[in-house]
């Protein structure tokens, strides 16, 4: 099965270590659909944002235990993360 481009990125995750990566190191982090390599990532952050993409770097991220109002416990998803560098002067606009 071929994942188009807005399958493959899902969001970008905004939290305080992103905004300092995106700051000091021009990195954005994204959460994208685990089955999609970091190619597949690459190409389609360039297209879909339109700029250029110098390295990609991705993980599995397990879910974490919870529980919630009751014994009965559970886990959040299970999500792949993506830290994709750009090259110096193009951005991500998050607005």
């Amino acid at each position: 099965m071929k994942l188009n481009a807005f399958d493959i990125i899902k969001t970008v995750r905004i939290t305080e270590k992103a905004n300092l990566q995106s700051e000091k190191h021009n990195k954005y982090t994204l959460a994208a659909d685990p089955r999609a390599t970091a190619p597949e990532i690459k190409s389609a952050v360039e297209e879909l944002f339109k700029v250029k993409v110098l390295k990609v770097n991705t993980s599995n991220v397990r879910g974490k235990a919870r529980r919630q109002y009751t014994k009965a416990s559970g886990t959040t998803s299970a999500w792949k993360k993506a830290v994709v560098t750009l090259k110096e002067g193009d951005k991500i606009s998050l607005a």
